[in-house]
């Protein structure tokens, strides 16, 4: 089943089997369902049934690759993703931990950085470009040490890479998932990851598979997504995905001054218009 068709049938899965739970955090309820898998081949998983941001996305992976601790480091890149969350949290604007404006303190990739003095990034990337399979090529930013230093606790929170013979594979882990407004950046991502290691390691693209613990929608989201997405038939497109020659080696992504749109390009991707799903903070 194409990644579109997966989406789509989550959605629906969501609204008939769903229930309702009640979120503090977000004052909302989300119609809710638990543990979600679902499976990317080689080909990118864009939506075609709404606009995807799809360089938003990777410029975020990258961005947490990078382990990047500021909200207008993300937005340089190119995504802007990180402002709210790091200017419009209460507890985060309150937390003496915060350094100021933009700030979104150790999150993502500067925790897998910084991980009780590990940098499992660098970790993983060395073993699998030696080739090297430990049953252990975990990249976690999940460390409740870190949670008072950081504007927001992970949901994409792990990624473990697997070498069978010439292929790659990646399972990945998300705690929570908005999906109307978060799943197709984190389809992107997820895939992304993968496609980046094949990329610098060498290895044959395997699969990756995408495990979701927490899929909800939230009430505010819920019509919108019924009279608009859900009533739209998937564009039967293959778009084109190539990494360009400013990407040979990992560290290649690492160089600042280098945006997400230097390392990639996209064609063939067509949609049928941009969807807006509120945002609950």
């Amino acid at each position: 089943m194409s990644p579109e068709k997966q989406y789509l049938k989550l959605c629906e899965q969501i609204i008939e089997f769903g229930e309702w739970i009640y979120n503090n955090r977000t004052g909302k309820r989300c119609l809710t369902i638990p543990n979600v898998t679902m499976h990317y081949s080689e080909d990118i998983p864009v939506l075609t049934t709404k606009q995807v941001a799809v360089n938003s996305a990777i410029a975020e992976i990258i961005g947490y690759l990078r382990g990047y601790t500021d909200a207008s480091e993300f937005d340089r890149l190119g995504t802007k993703t990180w402002y709210a969350n790091a200017n419009k949290t209460k507890a985060w604007l309150d937390n003496p931990n915060r350094k100021g404006e933009n700030d979104t303190g150790k999150i993502y990739g500067a925790t897998a950085k910084d991980f009780n003095g590990i940098n499992l990034i660098k970790k993983v990337v060395e073993d699998l470009v030696s080739g090297k399979d430990d049953r252990g090529e975990i990249i976690t930013f999940w460390n409740p040490a870190d949670f008072d230093k950081g504007c927001l606790r992970p949901c994409l929170m792990q990624h473990h890479f697997t070498i069978l013979n010439d292929k790659l594979y990646l399972t990945s882990y998300q705690r929570s998932c908005d999906v109307p407004l978060g799943l197709s950046f984190n389809m992107i991502q997820v895939w992304f990851l993968l496609k980046l290691m094949c990329h610098v390691t060498g290895f044959k693209f395997g699969r990756a598979t995408h495990h979701i613990v927490n899929a909800h929608i939230y009430e505010d989201q819920l019509e919108i997504l019924k009279e608009q997405q859900l009533t739209r038939k998937p564009l039967k497109i293959k778009p084109k995905f190539e990494f360009t020659d400013k990407i040979k080696t990992f560290n290649d992504i690492l160089i600042d001054n280098h945006v997400a749109k230097d390392y990639y390009t996209l064609t063939g991707y067509e949609h049928q218009g941009k969807i807006v799903f509120p945002f609950s903070e």
